[in-house]
């Protein structure tokens, strides 16, 4: 009763943030509306920012699962499966919002000596900023948010990745402090509901990401990122996650519009046959958990590029896909930001290239425990899963290959599968281009949108979206 109550709450909460919020005078320029205040509480920037957070999470995600091929399009040729240009104009424009909002956060929290609210807003902005950086590169950000310039230069993205490092270690300084004059809300907190120990965790989890995100370079350090796993998460129940929406989770909003024929959200043959053992040699039982069999009984994926191999319209099912029955992507589920899981396998990467053997077996192994728990998986059969001597191979021969395995089925959806796909260079098992390429090699970059191009000439010209970024190497 209480989680119900605390998610209408919030729901009316955030329904009157959009109507009271007003961005920042600057980069998007909003005209005078006498609809909107000026000045709205810390609680409703809160509420507006945490879910915005979530909800880009997913958007740049629906974008990126088409490149590790987690999803794929029903139609041949498809711009989202065969790497095209394209334009994310909104993608662009909702994450620029949201750290409109961000900011606009902060500076009310440091004038209100509000330390808990200015830790909160670093930790969301480095996050924002991220996602910005990981598709596109450079981008606006030192001159973005204040009120000099309605064309700012652009950050290189080795910048940006600076930027986001200082910004989490500030959220930790800030976060730390003990006299904020203004405690976070629980009800607008829609990520961490007001915890504010979840939220330095959270700092730490984002932190062990990046850290890790520049193995390729000689900036990798696998003991900071190990300190950084330190404080970090512990368990499941510390996960980053938002679950508040308007109706329903987005991912579950694809499924229904496939189950009424607006065909979406396919689920790709490079996914399903990893999961059904085809390409590792042992059936992982997350796969009942993360979508339904078609109505042959079966499980059948969608090949990237090809589209749908049944008929025509695939409009009986005869290809699986994302599933409202699923504990990630069931119409209340939250959207995930980052969790214990991923921060086990990134604890399990770190010390085996730092020669721990041990402690990464032991991150692997409950990397995939709490992966299982996750996703609702029957006991008995996570545990057969895990004991299988394909899975518990002993820690002198755990492999790189393995964690990045395990991890790629942990990050189901989430942005950061891409960025761990191209540290690998793509090397899953059987993993091929898609069909109709647009590329002869694996993308690495998507293009500046249209949107930005077309009102800031500092916008770049693209690179081709084979062309890698600094970190990727």
């Amino acid at each position: 009763m209480k989680k119900i109550f605390r998610y209408t709450f919030a729901l009316t909460l955030l329904m009157g943030a959009m109507l009271s919020l007003q961005s920042c005078e600057d980069y998007f320029d909003l005209n005078e509306n006498p609809n909107l205040v000026n000045n709205p509480p810390l609680e409703t920037l809160l509420a507006t920012t945490t879910q915005k957070t979530g909800l880009n999470s997913q958007r740049v995600g629906n974008i990126t699962s088409y490149f590790v091929q987690y999803l794929a399009s029903p139609t041949a040729g498809s711009s989202t499966d065969t790497y095209q240009v394209t334009d994310y104009t909104s993608t662009w424009d909702a994450l620029y919002l949201a750290m409109a909002d961000i900011y606009d956060m902060k500076q009310k929290a440091i004038e209100q000596g509000a330390s808990d609210y200015v830790g909160v807003a670093d930790v969301m902005m480095a996050y924002n900023l991220s996602l910005v950086s990981d598709l596109w590169g450079d981008a606006p950000y030192s001159d973005a948010f204040t009120s000099n310039t309605l064309t700012p230069g652009f950050d290189t993205s080795e910048e940006l990745y600076q930027t986001s490092l200082a910004l989490l270690d500030e959220a930790i300084a800030e976060l730390g402090k003990t006299d904020s004059k203004v405690i976070l809300d629980p009800v607008s907190d829609l990520i961490h509901s007001g915890n504010k120990a979840n939220w330095i965790k959270t700092a730490y989890a984002l932190k062990a990401r990046q850290l890790n995100k520049v193995t390729g370079t000689p900036a990798y350090n696998p003991q900071a990122v190990l300190t950084a796993v330190e404080n970090s998460y512990t368990s499941n129940a510390d996960n980053a996650d938002m679950s508040v929406f308007e109706t329903s989770n987005p991912w579950a909003n694809i499924a229904i519009a496939n189950a009424g024929n607006l065909l979406g959200g396919w689920l790709s043959e490079q996914l399903i046959e990893q999961l059904k053992g085809t390409t590792t040699g042992i059936r992982d039982p997350r796969l009942d958990m993360i979508t339904d069999t078609t109505i042959n009984g079966t499980y059948v994926g969608t090949p990237n590029g090809a589209g749908n191999a049944g008929t025509a319209s695939s409009t009986i099912k005869d290809e699986v896909y994302i599933s409202i029955n699923s504990p990630i992507t069931a119409e209340k589920a939250p959207i995930i930001i980052e969790s214990y899981p991923e921060v086990k396998m990134i604890e399990a990467e770190a010390a085996l290239r730092a020669g721990q053997t041990q402690r990464a077996y032991d991150a692997y192994l409950e990397g995939i425990r709490a992966s299982m728990a996750l996703y609702e998986v029957n006991p008995a059969e996570a545990n057969d899963y895990i004991n299988d001597p394909a899975i518990s191979v002993g820690a002198s021969n755990l492999t790189l290959d393995m964690i990045f395995r395990e991890k790629f089925v942990i990050t189901y959806l989430n942005p950061e599968a891409w960025n761990d796909a191209r540290r690998f260079d793509y090397m899953y098992a059987d993993f091929t281009l898609p069909a109709n390429a647009a590329l002869n090699t694996f993308i690495r970059r998507v293009a500046y949108p249209q949107g930005e191009a077309s009102k800031n000439p500092n916008t770049p010209e693209t690179p081709a979206l084979s062309e890698p970024l600094w970190w990727d190497n």
